[in-house]
């Protein structure tokens, strides 16, 4: 894309996600990401009903009076972004790119976050690491994010989901939210998923292109190429092996599945050829749900 292309691209975003925060997301995000703890505020005197376990016994016995600490709930996040931009990203059979699709969610989250007050950084990855921008908080980065997210050009094409969770592992020390972006086409990742789940708020968001589901029924043939591996095929659209290619990629996603649900984070699924809005909703209904229990 051209410069200008880029920064019409990300004002459309800016101006699409900034409205739909203000409406519905920002309460939302609120509702169901919580700070990292309590911190102390103040103390005040002792009300019937107060938990008891909260009277601060040094101050009622200076006082002669019974008084109780109260806490606010330390608010302040950080969220990274963790997207997979192997050449994989690069597919769409409805108009556009399943990075299209990332780059969207990717503005609803970094707005709901600053709207709070929370920080945002991202991480890009193929294979390799490729690229690492810090949680800050402002508009100014946010934007930033969205233009990489839309436009950086990978240096690999493979995809490497375990060594993205281990660098994050290492790189970030305090807890916050991870948003990991991904077909999760991958495989060898388990065992960093879990660390992860374990330090970390994970959400992971599985990215599909319908035509990566379910290919058509017709007398015709497609060339298919595989673009993180170069690998070619001419297919015909009522060869068995079209239903084979699609339980390979149904059985990749079932695992990622059953591993998320095991370490108990809330995944998100979304369509690349629809609006994103739709989904994280449903997660965001989902997420409350899970909390109210």
């Amino acid at each position: 894309m051209q410069t200008s292309d880029i920064l019409k691209r990300v004002r459309r975003i800016e101006i699409e996600t900034g409205k739909l925060v203000v409406e519905t997301f920002a309460g939302e995000y609120l509702s169901v990401f919580k700070g990292q703890g309590i911190e102390f505020a103040e103390v005040r005197q002792y009300i019937p009903g107060d938990d008891v376990r909260s009277i601060d016994w040094n101050v009622s016995a200076r006082t002669g009076s019974t008084f109780v600490k109260k806490f606010n709930e330390e608010r302040e996040l950080s969220v990274i972004i963790a997207c997979d931009i192997s050449a994989s990203q690069f597919f769409g059979s409805t108009g556009r790119f399943k990075s299209e699709a990332v780059a969207e969610l990717g503005a609803v989250f970094a707005f709901s976050a600053i709207k709070n007050s929370d920080k945002v950084g991202l991480l890009l990855f193929s294979d390799k690491i490729e690229l690492y921008i810090p949680p800050k908080k402002g508009k100014r980065h946010v934007l930033r994010i969205i233009r990489e997210l839309l436009a950086f050009t990978p240096k690999s094409k493979g995809t490497d989901i375990s060594l993205c969770l281990s660098t994050l592992n290492r790189l970030i020390k305090r807890q916050g939210i991870l948003l990991l972006i991904s077909d999760f086409l991958d495989s060898g990742y388990d065992k960093a998923l879990r660390l992860s789940a374990r330090k970390f708020d994970l959400v992971p968001v599985i990215v599909e292109d319908p035509l990566e589901v379910k290919l058509p029924s017709a007398s015709a043939f497609l060339q298919l190429e595989g673009l993180e591996g170069g690998r070619q095929i001419m297919l015909g659209l009522n060869s068995p092996y079209k239903t084979e290619l699609a339980a390979q990629h149904n059985a990749a996603i079932e695992r990622a599945i059953k591993l998320f649900n095991s370490t108990g984070s809330d995944y998100i699924k979304i369509d690349a050829s629809k609006n994103v809005v739709e989904d994280v909703i449903k997660f965001f209904k989902k997420r409350a749900r899970k909390l109210r229990k």
